[in-house]
C-alpha cells in the first residue's frame, strides 16, 4: 500500500530542496546512469539501414505494378518501416491466425519471415476467385489448404519482386519452405536475435492489410561491404577537371610494347627427341601481321620493318582480337622453313621432327 502512496506538493519540495542543498554544498553529485538492454545489441549501423530503406522503396513500386497487373486491380504499396527487432517482438506483432511464409536465404544460412496480413490475403484470394474484392472484411479464421494454393501465385510475385530489389547487394534464392497459421509456432530463431523488420502497407480498393518482411541482422551484418561498395557505384560522375588531371597522371606512364609472334605448338616428347641438325618449320608467312602487346594485351595488329639500321614494326591497324583462323597451328616439318627461305645443304638430309596439335 505504500508503494502507492500519492507525495503531496510539500514532500515534494522538500525532496527537490534537499537534492539542490547536496549539489551546492560541493557534495558528490549522483551518477546518472542509463539503461542499456544487452538482448537487443545495436549491430546494423544507421546508414546501412537508409540503403535498406531505399532497396524496399524500389521494391514498393515494382510489387504495386506486378500485383496490379495480376489481380487487375488498383493496388498501392507504401513502405511504412524499416526497424531492429528482436525476434520475440517481431513475432508478437501479427496477428493470431495469419499467413506466415518461412523463406530460405541460400547462400546463406539462416531463414526469412514474410507475413501476409489475413486483411491482404483474403481481398486477394476474392479477387483471383471472380469477386470484386472491394468490401472490407476481417475474418479472423486460418486460410484453408485451397486459398493457400490459390494465393500462391501472389507469394511467388511478391518473392520474385523481392529478390530483385536485392539483386543489388545479395542474391538470395528465396524459396517458401512452408506455411504456417499461427506465429508464436514459428521458431526460426532464438527469442532474442535480432531481426530487421520491413513493414509494407498493400491497399486494394477498401481495403488495407500490412506485409511484413524479417532477416536475420547477423546476415545484414555480413553484407556491409556489399552496401559500401553499392554507395561507391551511386556516386557522382567524375568532373572535367578530374578527368583532365587523371589523363595527365597516366600520360606519364610508363607501358610495356612487345610484337610477337604467334607461333606454332610442339611437345615436350618431340622436344626431348631433338638432335643437332633437326629443322622445324614455323609455317609462319612474312605477309601474315604479328600482334603488337601493350602490357600484354594485344592491343594492334603489324608488319615487320626496318627504320635505319633498326628492327621496326609498322601498324595495320587497332584493338586486334582472336579470330578463328588464327589458332596456332602445329609446327610442320619439311626440308625447307616457312617463308620458302633456302635451306641450308646440310639441313636438307636430316632428320624431321613430329609436332602434335
Amino acid at each position: 500500500m505504500a508503494q502507492n502512496r500519492v507525495l503531496s506538493q510539500d514532500e515534494i519540495d522538500h525532496v527537490f530542496k534537499k537534492m539542490a542543498k547536496g549539489a551546492g554544498s560541493g557534495g558528490n553529485a549522483p551518477v546518472v546512469a542509463s539503461t542499456y538492454d544487452f538482448r537487443q545489441p545495436d549491430r546494423i549501423p544507421k546508414d546501412q539501414l537508409r540503403e535498406i530503406h531505399l532497396l524496399h522503396e524500389n521494391f514498393c513500386r515494382n510489387l504495386a505494378s506486378s500485383l496490379s497487373a495480376y489481380l487487375r486491380a488498383y493496388v498501392m504499396v507504401n513502405l511504412v518501416s524499416v526497424l531492429q527487432l528482436s525476434y520475440a517482438e517481431f513475432i508478437q506483432c501479427f496477428p493470431s491466425p495469419t499467413c506466415l511464409a518461412v523463406l530460405s536465404l541460400r547462400p546463406f544460412e539462416g531463414k526469412g519471415i514474410l507475413e501476409f496480413n489475413p486483411t491482404l490475403a483474403f481481398p486477394i484470394i476474392e479477387i483471383l476467385l471472380g469477386g470484386p474484392g472491394t468490401a472490407a472484411q476481417t475474418l479472423k479464421r486460418e486460410i484453408t489448404e485451397i486459398e493457400q494454393s490459390v494465393l500462391d501465385g501472389a507469394l511467388r510475385i511478391i518473392l520474385r519482386d523481392l529478390r530483385e530489389a536485392w539483386t543489388s547487394v545479395a542474391n538470395f534464392d528465396l524459396k517458401m519452405e512452408s506455411l504456417e497459421t499461427e506465429p508464436q509456432l514459428v521458431q526460426t530463431l532464438s527469442p532474442n536475435e535480432p531481426v530487421v523488420a520491413v513493414g509494407v502497407e498493400v491497399k486494394i480498393g477498401n481495403n488495407t492489410g500490412m506485409l511484413n518482411f524479417g532477416v536475420p541482422a547477423i546476415i545484414i551484418k555480413m553484407l556491409r561491404q556489399k552496401f559500401d561498395q553499392r554507395w561507391s557505384v551511386r556516386k557522382s560522375e567524375p568532373t572535367g577537371e578530374e578527368v583532365m588531371r587523371m589523363a595527365t597522371l597516366a600520360t606519364a606512364s610508363p607501358m610495356n610494347v612487345r610484337a610477337q609472334l604467334q607461333g606454332p605448338t610442339i611437345s615436350v616428347r618431340n622436344i626431348l627427341k631433338m638432335q643437332v641438325g633437326d629443322v622445324i618449320a614455323f609455317d609462319y608467312p612474312a605477309s601474315r601481321p604479328i600482334e603488337v602487346l601493350l602490357n600484354g594485351k594485344p592491343k594492334f595488329e603489324a608488319h615487320l620493318a626496318t627504320a635505319g639500321k633498326k628492327k621496326a614494326v609498322r601498324l595495320v591497324s587497332d584493338a586486334m582480337r582472336p579470330k578463328a583462323n588464327s589458332l596456332p597451328k602445329p609446327a610442320p616439318v619439311a626440308g625447307m622453313p616457312a617463308g620458302g627461305a633456302a635451306t641450308p645443304p646440310q639441313a636438307a638430309a636430316t632428320r624431321p621432327v613430329q609436332s602434335e596439335p
